[in-house]
């Protein structure tokens, strides 16, 4: 059985003290509070592109129903008008050709509304494009945080400068992913290819 090897006291305080190991830890907290806000970034974005598509397929569904009942009257229409062609229509059947026209004029009128409209099917389809252009950001920042975090460790244990600028390198670019996939400053090439 492998023995556990206890720290000096005196090391652990001087590792403590010493300012460049100070310094790190201080990094590792920013990165972690950027690892926090990139996470939830990413977390934010892939439950809106969710509720998207399925408010998307909720508005085609609707639009499908529509559809159905659009060719029902037309269906209907084309018989009455047939019947009109051999001659006037009795005033009942009058009345419902009309009636029935105003439906499919209705039915038309709210599938654009659904396809187009402010909260459309459309709509939800861009919120999805959108959700989809910015994951890839948040997701690849998270992982920069994360290296940058153990970079950032290998610096501290090996007192490694080298480590350290590494952990800063890559912590900052992780940064700038988090703040691209909030805002979409710039289209970084290979980043939103992959949310297609």
């Amino acid at each position: 059985m492998a023995e556990i090897e206890i720290p000096d006291p005196h090391e652990v305080k001087e590792k403590a003290e010493n300012p460049f190991t100070r310094q790190i830890a201080l990094f590792v907290a920013v990165y972690a509070v950027g690892l926090a806000v990139a996470s939830f970034g990413g977390h934010n974005a892939a439950k809106e592109m969710m509720m998207a598509k399925q408010e998307e397929a909720n508005q085609w569904n609707r639009y499908q129903s529509k559809s159905t009942r659009e060719a029902l009257y037309r269906n209907e229409i084309w018989k009455l008008e047939e019947e009109e062609k051999a001659g006037p229509l009795p005033p009942f059947k009058a009345a419902l050709l009309k009636k029935y026209r105003d439906e499919e004029r209705r039915m038309k009128e709210d599938k654009k509304e659904i396809e187009e409209g402010d909260k459309g099917a459309r709509h939800h389809q861009q919120v999805v494009a959108l959700m989809q252009r910015k994951d890839p950001y948040f997701d690849f920042a998270e992982v920069g945080f994360q290296l940058a975090i153990v970079m950032a460790s290998v610096a501290m244990l090996a007192e490694k400068k080298w480590a350290f600028w590494a952990s800063v390198a890559i912590g900052v670019a992780s940064l700038l992913l988090t703040v691209n996939g909030f805002f979409l400053l710039a289209a970084v090439p290979g980043f939103e290819d992959a949310a297609h």
